[in-house]
């Protein structure tokens, strides 16, 4: 008997296999070809047309850097918008912080909550029900330029890459209405891919948020499914962050009620600001 294998095929010339148990959903909607597999390794993952976006293992690490480092970055967060996320892991982040009030999520693919609920409803959990919760099916980049300004104090963007249905999440006109929508001490955070194989996208989507924003930065995580060593989440605020002390990023941790995470840590929160020097070049703006 062959074994089945889903290969990955977000770059021409390098890539990853996962052997496959079962193929659970294979489905076209009218933004992008979604696919779920059971995997004898990583659990059950969701590919988006042909990428890996998100694996029952390895989750947690992505979800956890892509939210609470922003939210205790901010340290006072009560009204967040998360762009994208359909999965529903970056929603049930933010509402593990009980100082949240409000977490509006836009994911303009009903297609993708419907097959995560459906087949990696550990992913997204009890948030999906949440009261304080809003689950819009519709267009982030609309649903920022009709928002009134100084309406959320964080912004999540999870998306794709900046092809196909995720590129008008990585414009001038997008971080220009995030900026507007954003409280004065607000600041926006978004995935900005593996620099070993992307620094074109670490380097040009950091120059477009400095169009819009007056500090821009990044910080790194390693999600082993992303290829190619650390992956960078961009951040941008109206004014400078603070680089916070390992102290003081618990005593907030402690107040938003964070406990047992996986990969996040006060430590690893202030360390993932500590660039290679190859990844830093790229935020020389």
């Amino acid at each position: 008997m062959t074994a089945d294998w889903l290969g990955e095929t977000l770059y021409p010339d390098w890539g990853q296999r996962f052997l496959v148990k079962e193929k659970l959903a294979g489905f076209t909607s009218p933004f992008q070809h979604i696919e779920v597999y059971d995997t004898a390794s990583h659990g059950r993952v969701m590919v988006l047309d042909g990428a890996i976006q998100i694996t029952e293992r390895d989750e947690f690490v992505y979800q956890e850097m892509l939210v609470h480092v922003p939210l205790l970055g901010h340290g006072d967060a009560r009204n967040v918008l998360i762009i994208g996320g359909g999965d529903g892991g970056v929603l049930r982040r933010v509402l593990q912080h009980r100082t949240v009030e409000q977490a509006v999520m836009v994911e303009i693919d009903g297609d993708v909550i419907r097959l995560a609920k459906q087949f990696l409803p550990g992913i997204g959990g009890d948030a999906w029900t949440d009261r304080r919760a809003q689950i819009i099916v519709g267009d982030g980049l609309r649903y920022v330029a009709e928002s009134p300004d100084a309406a959320f104090d964080v912004i999540i963007v999870d998306s794709t890459d900046p092809v196909g249905v995720g590129e008008v999440l990585f414009t001038d006109a997008f971080y220009a209405d995030c900026a507007r929508v954003l409280t004065h001490s607000g600041l926006i955070v978004n995935q900005c891919g593996v620099p070993f194989m992307q620094a074109d996208e670490l380097r040009e989507t950091s120059d477009r948020r400095a169009r819009a924003f007056g500090h821009v930065s990044a910080y790194v995580a390693a999600v082993p499914t992303y290829v190619g060593g650390f992956m960078t989440l961009g951040i941008a605020s109206k004014q400078t962050l603070p680089a916070l002390s390992v102290d003081e990023i618990s005593r907030r941790a402690t107040i938003a009620g964070l406990q047992d995470m996986q990969y996040w840590s006060p430590d690893i929160h202030a360390a993932s600001f500590a660039l290679p020097p190859y990844i830093a070049r790229c935020l020389l703006l």
